[in-house]
Order: C-alpha cells, then sequence, then structure tokens
C-alpha cells in the first residue's frame, strides 16, 4: 500500500524546489498535529508557516558550502491527521517507515512534539534519539495523559527502545524527570553548561555520548532556542540558546549519520513570523550537512 498517496496531501512545497518523489533524496511531510497542547496551541499551523518562509529565505549554507537548490527534495504535502491520537501516530509511523524503505530520508515539520513518537517507531534498526529541547519530555503522564507532548520522549524509551537517548538544550525540568533520566541512564546537557563550556566542546561532548551510533534521529524543539531569538513557541523558556549556537552545534553533529529529522513547536500566531523563518533555516541547514556528508562518501 501507498501509505503516502494515503495519508497525505500536497500543500506549498518546501524551499519551492521540487523533484518527482521517485527521484528525490529527501521527502519533506508535514504534521499540523497540536491535540495534546497544554500552554500555547496553535503548532498545527506550523507546517504551511514554515513552507512559506522557506520561498523567501536564501538557500545556501556557507556552514555546509552546499546550496538547497542542489538537493534532490519532494514535498509530499501534510499528513492526515484523526481526531484519535494513536490512529495519527500509526499513520506517521506507516509513512517514515515507508519513505526510509524506499532509501529516502524522511523531513519531517511539525506540530507539537508528539509526533517524534510516531516517527521514531517507523525506524527498524538500532537508532540513536538526538534532541534539542528546553524539556526534558520524561513525565510518564501530564494532565492525567500518558502519550502527550510532555511525556512522549519516556514512552519512545519504553515502547521503541532506541539505543541511546541524548538531549541538548535542557533548562526546564521537574525532579519525576531528572530521576528517570539518571535511572534510565539517558544523557542531556543543560544550556548552562554550553553557554559555560562552548559550542565546539559541547559538540565534542554530544559526539561522545553517540560514539558506536551509527544511526540518529534527530529532533528539534524550537524551544531550544531562547525566546529572543524565536518567540513562537509551544511553551517558551528563558536562559536558552542562541540561533548561532544552535546552527554551529547542528554543524558539528549532523551527517549521513542522520536517518530522519524532525522540527517542531512553532506557533507561527504568536509572532511575526521570525521562528517560521529560524525554523525554516534549521531545516535547510541539516539538510545541507546531511548531503554534504553523504557526497563525501561518493
Amino acid at each position: 500500500m501507498d501509505y503516502l498517496d494515503l495519508f497525505t496531501s500536497a500543500t506549498a512545497n518546501f524551499s519551492g524546489f521540487q523533484k518527482e518523489r521517485n527521484k528525490a533524496e529527501y521527502v519533506v511531510v508535514g504534521v499540523p498535529f497540536d491535540a495534546t497542547s497544554t500552554y500555547r496551541s496553535g503548532a498545527r499551523f506550523a507546517p504551511l508557516a514554515i513552507r512559506e518562509a522557506s520561498l523567501n529565505i536564501e538557500t545556501y549554507s556557507f556552514r555546509a558550502e552546499t546550496d538547497l537548490e542542489d538537493l534532490k527534495i519532494h514535498d509530499a504535502g501534510d499528513l492526515h491527521i484523526s481526531g484519535n491520537l494513536p490512529e495519527t501516530l500509526k499513520r506517521l509511523e506507516l509513512v517514515t517507515e515507508e519513505i526510509l524503505n524506499s532509501g529516502k530520508t524522511p523531513v519531517l515539520i511539525g506540530g507539537e512534539h508528539t509526533i517524534t513518537l510516531g516517527a521514531t517507531r517507523g525506524i527498524h534498526k538500532d537508532f540513536a534519539v538526538l534532541s534539542f529541547d528546553a524539556h526534558l519530555d520524561l513525565r510518564n503522564e501530564y494532565m492525567d495523559q500518558p502519550i502527550c507532548h510532555a511525556s512522549f520522549m519516556r514512552r519512545i524509551n519504553e515502547i521503541v527502545k532506541p539505543v541511546k537517548i541524548v538531549e541538548v538544550g535542557t533548562r526546564a525540568v521537574c525532579k519525576e524527570e531528572i530521576e528517570y533520566a539518571e535511572s534510565a541512564k539517558i544523557g542531556y546537557i543543560t544550556s548552562q553548561q554550553i553557554i559555560s563550556e562552548g559550542t565546539e566542546n559541547t559538540t565534542k561532548e554530544i559526539n561522545r555520548l553517540l560514539t558506536g551510533c551509527d544511526h540518529i534521529y534527530l529532533t528539534v524543539d524550537m524551544d531550544a532556542l531562547d525566546p529572543a531569538f524565536a518567540p513562537a513557541v509551544q511553551n517558551p523558556e528563558p536562559d536558552g540558546l542562541s540561533t548561532n549556537v544552535l546552527l554551529d552545534l547542528l554543524h558539528g553533529i549532523c551527517g549521513k549519520r542522520i536517518v530522519a529529522f524532525d522540527v517542531v513547536e512553532v506557533t507561527p500566531h504568536y509572532d511575526a513570523g521570525a521562528t517560521a523563518i529560524q525554523a525554516a533555516r534549521v531545516i535547510f541547514e541539516i539538510l545541507s550537512h546531511i548531503h554534504r556528508d553523504k557526497g563525501k562518501t561518493r
């Protein structure tokens, strides 16, 4: 069955450079879902806002020395969202699995962070999860919901069982999450550590924590950035990263090990478009680094 045709519909194309799906190396899917949001809802509008932003910023990456015009990208449109959370996550799992089975890289635009649970369930090989996020999202449940934006990473650890989970940019947690992270051996690096130790040392530490991991699922919650840089997110937290620091960290980490990635939690109506532009640039940079690293082996 072709789940992409069944569960997605075309919309504005990300970046404006659209290849036929069978000729593409990267497949973009929007996931306009924010049903478990508990503070500032609206991430369901992010896929369209980020696509629009992507059409209006330049495509060359000085860090990767790559132009997005040279990448073979296909935008498959948006996932058909169900009112039933498990059904939505199942559809995303099937779509992610299908893209991976076709030898392509899934690029998912959220939506709330819960979508990462559905996407990671579509990976059927040993892999690590690398998350940039202000929050650990390791609660056992939140507001009586065992699967939601505040607990999905714990469910990933328990259900999907990646070989490692590393969380970067942490600064908003509760005692329960710290205790669980320690007992489950989930690594995390706080924003204060990054600012104190610098991007070069932090990059080395992240790569050390991911030693031996040949396949990585990367997820970027835009609240990893300080609200001064990305105000339009679902759960903004002060004392975050600058755009420069985030992009430098991605520069030192991203490469052909990234088998799939998502960018989530933008709520576009809380600013005049700056956060959507930041998200589009983050996607540009991740894609450019993956593509450049793959090219080195050809």
